[in-house]
């Protein structure tokens, strides 16, 4: 029992990670890789991103949508599954209300991390912790590594590398679009490993366009558990509708993306 308590915690502090990280268009494209001689230095592709996610989130005023969070584990003392179905309502400037649309499987996974998830997410939506989760550069440092022709068209990846040990901060690799400078997808591993009891976390999620913002539809992590076996977290996000926008670039008080 107290095993499975430890992932359960585990996938708490690995949502909180995703949590904190900024939306990001799934736009169809035939565009071909960024031409060297237009290509952008790290930092300007940074100073970009930054300045544009926060257009973005102070435009962005309120959005509704769905999520299907589900956990497996396999392997010692016993495998276990979840999966619970919310819909979402967030407000500007840090406000978000969870109803729980249905709950199946391990009652313990559900008590002890989709429900404790929810109060994370809410928590972390804090000034404080914003501020601390924020990808810039006061919480990361950055390369370019590459290009890649994403289906949402051509991409600069640069590499992230967190300055502190918070559990909350990643590293990895992120693909930040060439045109909107919004992060499409994300290959990383927590900064600190969020449990003794875990090793090997993986992370990936992808985002995509809904209007002008770029929202994440999809989280997959998976850890491998010391004493054996795997646990697999995977959140899959529907049904978004932006309901209270204002113009993208217009002033605000919001401080990022939600």
């Amino acid at each position: 029992m107290r095993i499975h308590l430890q992932i359960a915690l585990l996938s708490v502090q690995l949502l909180m990670c995703f949590g904190a990280w900024r939306p990001a268009t799934a736009q169809p494209s035939n565009t071909s890789a960024i031409e060297p001689s237009l290509a952008l230095t790290s930092e300007e592709v940074v100073d970009k991103l930054v300045q544009r996610n926060r257009e973005r989130a102070q435009a962005l005023a309120a959005y509704q949508g769905t999520r299907i969070y589900r956990l497996e584990h396999k392997g010692f003392p016993g495998s276990r599954s979840a999966e619970m179905t919310v819909a979402v309502e967030y407000r500007s400037p840090g406000t978000k209300e969870f109803s729980i649309r249905s709950e199946t499987g391990s009652h313990l996974l559900i008590e002890k991390v989709f429900h404790k998830l929810l109060q994370s997410e809410k928590e972390a939506l804090t000034e404080e912790n914003q501020a601390r989760t924020a990808l810039n550069n006061d919480n990361y440092r950055f390369a370019l590594t590459g290009y890649e022709s994403l289906p949402t068209g051509p991409c600069y990846i640069l590499s992230v590398e967190p300055l502190t040990k918070n559990k909350l901060l990643y590293r990895g690799r992120i693909w930040v679009d060439a045109e909107d400078f919004a992060v499409v997808r994300i290959e990383a591993a927590p900064a600190k490993n969020p449990s003794f009891w875990t090793k090997e976390t993986r992370i990936e999620q992808a985002y995509a366009k809904v209007g002008d913002f770029w929202l994440p539809i999809s989280n997959r992590s998976s850890s491998a558990i010391r004493l054996g076996g795997h646990a697999y977290f995977t959140i899959d996000y529907q049904d978004y509708q932006i309901t209270t926008t204002t113009p993208v670039g217009m002033p605000s008080n919001v401080a990022g993306y939600r």
